[in-house]
């Protein structure tokens, strides 16, 4: 798998609808970046919310 996603291939990753998937990006939830229109997102990023849970109120 490619190192930096695009938010389809994030939702895929996830099992996400993609506007699940921009939602979570657009909030911070999923750290993104912003390029141009389109967001990407660094798998190793993903793979570290499962290692790394924060915790919710």
């Amino acid at each position: 798998m490619k190192e930096i996603l695009d938010l389809k291939e994030v939702a895929k990753y996830l099992g996400l609808n993609k506007r699940t998937a921009y939602n979570l990006v657009r909030k911070g939830e999923i750290p993104g970046t912003k390029i141009g229109r389109q967001w990407r997102v660094k798998k190793e990023s993903l793979d570290d919310l499962f290692r790394n849970p924060k915790k919710t109120k």
